[in-house]
């Protein structure tokens, strides 16, 4: 073979074993690589970074040569007209797995280059289609996916390292916020929570999934008022889908819950009778719990009436009854079934509760 040949073949493959293997080197400049990430409902929100120091620069930071205003010509790259890199070395980047708001303005899913265009005052923040861009040297606005202006804040303590931060979080919103030396540029990231959960339900019962997971969706539809109609369509599946579907206390339970939080009241009631007999005793037991915890005493003792009847030694059966005579204000009638429990306690836990709630009967309180 021709020595040219060889050579320019081994330097090929050296070539392709160094793309393979990149070399493990610490960041230029000693500027830290760093990631912050959070969740907003079901939205994951990642930002990938490098935070440059102060390192003696103070009040020489913003408006320079460090972290320049507007868009200027750094004198390399493709970009004659560049924002600051928002952090050091390769593009700042940001991530939403789902689509979001920024301040309001919509941005879909993705992964974004994140620049800042700097003020005194106010800050243009932009998200770009391109994310593996070194620095903004090759920064063009037509690849702009959004465009948003923010206040800078001041900060009274000086932040040596940048920083992002995950802020003032609520169940749809987080405000993200840039932290450095002494300024703040923060911006609120918010999310259709609910519209967007329901979305992945929907998206995931198109699989083949087990009972459980249809009643998570009944569950959180529930506790969220939100998509019920739906989710009763789940109840159902999650009793009786074929092959995956089971008809226990659970998944009864679970249909006869959302039926009552609908205002369905009859026909909650007739689910939960079906119910009922296919409960454990500590099933059953939470469940009376639960009634009590809705003020439906009444029902919350023939629940715990029926279930002392079933098994009448058990301590949870006992408690039970307790409670539900408590709620009716029949404390002398609850008194001595706690003291029958008590003497069937099965740890000290269990004994230092009913003790205090015996102590709570005798003093003419509800237990409940």
């Amino acid at each position: 073979m021709n020595k040219t040949i060889s050579f320019l073949l081994i330097l090929l493959a050296g070539t392709a074993a160094a793309q393979i293997m990149p070399l493990t080197i610490e960041p230029y400049g000693g500027n830290k690589r760093a990631g912050v990430s959070e969740q907003i409902g079901i939205v994951k929100v990642e930002i990938s970074y490098n935070r440059p120091g102060v390192k003696g620069r103070e009040g020489k930071i913003w408006g320079t040569s460090v972290a320049h205003y507007g868009f200027v010509d750094l004198g390399h790259g493709t970009s004659n007209g560049a924002p600051w890199r928002a952090g050091a070395n390769e593009n700042t980047t940001i991530s939403f797995s789902h689509p979001v708001y920024i301040e309001g303005h919509p941005l879909p899913a993705g992964k974004y280059g994140f620049f800042i265009a700097l003020g005194e005052k106010e800050s243009t923040l932009i998200f770009s289609k391109v994310n593996n861009s070194w620095g903004s040297f090759y920064y063009d606005p037509k690849e702009d996916a959004l465009r948003v202006n923010v206040n800078n804040r001041s900060l009274d303590q000086s932040v040596e390292r940048l920083k992002y931060e995950f802020m003032d979080q609520t169940d749809s919103t987080a405000t993200i916020a840039m932290q450095w030396e002494k300024r703040m540029i923060p911006f609120i990231v918010s999310v259709e929570r609910k519209k967007l959960q329901m979305e992945a339900f929907r998206s995931d019962f198109r699989t083949t999934r087990p009972y459980f997971d249809f009643d998570e969706g009944v569950f959180w539809s529930m506790n969220n008022s939100y998509g019920m109609e739906e989710a009763l369509g789940w109840a159902d599946r999650a009793i009786s889908f074929r092959v995956m579907g089971r008809k226990n206390f659970y998944t009864l339970s679970a249909k006869a819950m959302l039926l009552a939080k609908m205002n369905r009241l009859e026909d909650s009631k007739k689910v939960m009778e079906e119910a009922l007999p296919l409960g454990t005793v500590q099933e059953v037991h939470s469940y009376g719990r639960m009634l009590l915890s809705q003020k439906r005493n009444d029902e919350a003792f023939k629940v715990f009436k029926m279930n002392y009847d079933k098994n009448p030694n058990e301590v949870f059966t006992l408690v039970g009854l307790a409670r539900g005579y408590s709620s009716l204000g029949e404390y002398k009638k609850a008194l001595p079934l706690l003291k029958t429990a008590l003497g069937k306690s099965p740890d000290d836990i269990n004994k230092t509760n009913i003790e205090a709630m015996i102590k709570k009967l005798e003093e003419g309180k509800d237990i409940n």
